[in-house]
């Protein structure tokens, strides 16, 4: 879709708003300049004040005067178009044949938007087969491109329309995409609430919005005066740079800039706002050069930029690089508006047409780059996550048997018992000292490894080994005090298949309780332990329980018995 819009666009270079002649039926034929306590119809008269041969415009006075001298084979044109920017008044003069003068003035507030983008209009004064010439004047204009742009149309748009409505077409289908890395960027913050997608949507928003108030879209929608919409692109064009800036700032990747770069973009932004605020709001002080010196002004940001790009992508920045592709024709749209804006020798352009494929790559490659750093950095949280839980793991786990340890214990222990696990078993193996000290240490840690084997978790119950010879059962089920008893009476013979040559059979003694209520770990395990001791007083190898089985097993009597 992407880049189909773009053919259509280079397809439409023909019928753009940046050619103002294929909707101008007449362009100026001489140029004046004045006072504005001058009279105008007596400057318009004064042969000796026009210059022809000059078409170096200029806006040094206060009053310029544009002359347009028509043709009978001419169409009557009907108005005035030219390049929004602020000025006073448009004063209108329609001169016939025998000198008869048709007058009209138009404040600046009350200027209408053209149906070509970026232009405003003003009705003429009746305009009849004797009229031989039409003089504009326009009062304190504050850019050349005014002058350069102006010219008469019998009609708003050229022809019939359709140059201005399939434009109107393309532009819209723009906009439309724009709307979609919003859409994507409010998903992708739901999941990854980073800086860098607030100021990516903050950028297309304002990139949006310069669509609507560049092009033909906001004269259809809403219809603003001329002059609104003249400081609201001049307002949005700073929004949009020091959106531009930011998004840079924070979505390079960390180290991945020269820190002097990356300090220097939140300057540019406020510099960027500063001075497009200052420009709408007081267009007419040092009016002759202010927008040369406004035009000026953003070279220091857009030299920071490019060495930002420039550097980041030196030390290899992944995100730099689709910033690179997706920013390069802005950064031309910035450079031939620098370059004619600053030069007196070049006519003003603004380069729409490129600005918009500008704005369709900006969406294009910008949005595939936050795309992309979304997936990085969710791989990498990802892969930091699995780490966390190996090293929690290994941290809970005894080395030695592979059971869970204490630790593990005291945190899980909450956890099971919402699951289900009610019954705690407290084991401790009998003389185990003793084997140390006849077989060594190597072999006591195989009876360990042994032990581990034979009381092996399962669904419904988990081991740990608090220690030692110490350890430590919880279970579930009906039967939980049973599957506790096969596990302690597996001890010997696992042992003594799997470290042979012992001098004797190794045993275990055992207490088991059930939790009463919201009973703790503390609390559950002192009981277990003190059947536990019962049961190594009252000659070892047996259990203590105070449970309620549903199934008894010789083993356990009811409450309070001892199993052999």
């Amino acid at each position: 879709m992407a880049v189909s819009l773009f053919v259509a666009i280079l397809a439409h270079l023909r019928v753009g708003p940046a050619s103002a002649a294929d909707f101008a039926d007449v362009r100026s034929a001489c140029w004046a300049s004045g006072g504005l306590s001058d009279d105008i119809v007596a400057m318009a008269r004064s042969d000796e004040r026009w210059s022809c041969a000059d078409r170096e415009f200029s806006i040094d006075a206060e009053r310029v005067l544009l002359r347009f001298d028509l043709s009978p084979a001419d169409p009557l044109p009907r108005y005035f178009l030219s390049r929004r920017s602020a000025l006073e008044a448009v004063h209108l003069l329609a001169i016939d044949q025998d000198g008869a003068i048709r007058k009209s003035t138009i404040p600046a507030a009350a200027l209408s938007s053209s149906m070509v983008g970026g232009y405003f209009k003003a009705s003429l004064p009746e305009v009849t087969r004797a009229t031989k010439q039409v003089v504009v004047a326009i009062d304190l204009p504050s850019h050349r491109m005014t002058l350069e742009k102006a010219h008469l149309a019998s009609k708003d748009a050229a022809g019939d329309g359709a140059g201005a409505s399939r434009l109107l077409v393309i532009v819209s289908a723009l906009a439309g995409m724009l709307i979609m890395p919003l859409i994507f960027n409010a998903a992708f913050y739901q999941v990854l609430r980073k800086p860098f997608v607030l100021w990516h949507s903050a950028l297309t928003l304002s990139l949006l919005m310069t669509l609507l108030v560049s092009s033909n879209i906001a004269v259809v929608l809403f219809d603003p005066p001329a002059m609104t919409l003249s400081w609201m692109t001049t307002v949005i064009f700073g929004a949009t740079v020091a959106s531009g800036t930011m998004f840079t700032y924070s979505f390079i990747e960390p180290g991945l800039m020269h820190p002097v770069l990356r300090r220097m973009l939140p300057y540019c932004a406020v510099w960027a706002i500063f001075l497009s605020a200052f420009h709408a709001a007081f267009p007419f002080v040092a009016r002759p050069m202010q927008s040369s010196a406004y035009t000026a002004a953003f070279a220091p940001v857009l030299v920071v930029f490019i060495l930002s790009m420039i550097d980041a992508l030196r030390r290899g920045s992944r995100a730099a690089k689709f910033q690179a592709v997706g920013y390069t024709p802005m950064v031309l749209v910035g450079l031939v508006r620098l370059v004619t804006g600053v030069t007196p020798w070049f006519h003003s352009a603004d380069a729409m047409l490129m600005f918009y494929a500008g704005c369709l790559c900006e969406v294009l490659f910008t949005t595939l780059g936050v795309a992309d750093r979304f997936v990085t950095m969710r791989r990498e949280r990802d892969r930091a996550r699995t780490e966390a839980y190996l090293l929690e793991r290994l941290s809970e786990t005894d080395s030695l048997t592979g059971l869970f340890n204490r630790r593990a214990l005291e945190r899980q222990f909450a956890q099971r018992r919402a699951e289900g696990f009610g019954t705690l078993a407290a084991i401790d193996l009998d003389h185990f000292k003793a084997i140390n000290d006849l077989n060594g240490h190597a072999v006591g840690d195989a009876v360990l490894k042994a032990v581990a084997s034979a009381i092996q978790a399962g669904p419904d119950v988990a081991a740990y080994r608090l220690g030692g010879e110490e350890f430590v059962l919880l279970l579930r089920g009906d039967d939980a005090g049973v599957e506790a008893e096969r596990r302690r009476q597996a001890i010997p013979a696992v042992v003594a298949d799997k470290v042979p040559g012992l001098a004797r059979p190794v045993t275990a003694s055992m207490g088991v309780v059930s939790a009463l209520g919201d009973e703790g770990l503390v609390q559950l395990y002192e009981r277990a332990d003190r059947l536990l001791y019962e049961a190594k007083s009252s000659g070892r190898n047996r259990t203590r329980a105070a449970i309620e089985p549903a199934v008894a097993l010789d083993v356990f009597p009811r409450k309070r018995t001892t199993a052999a």
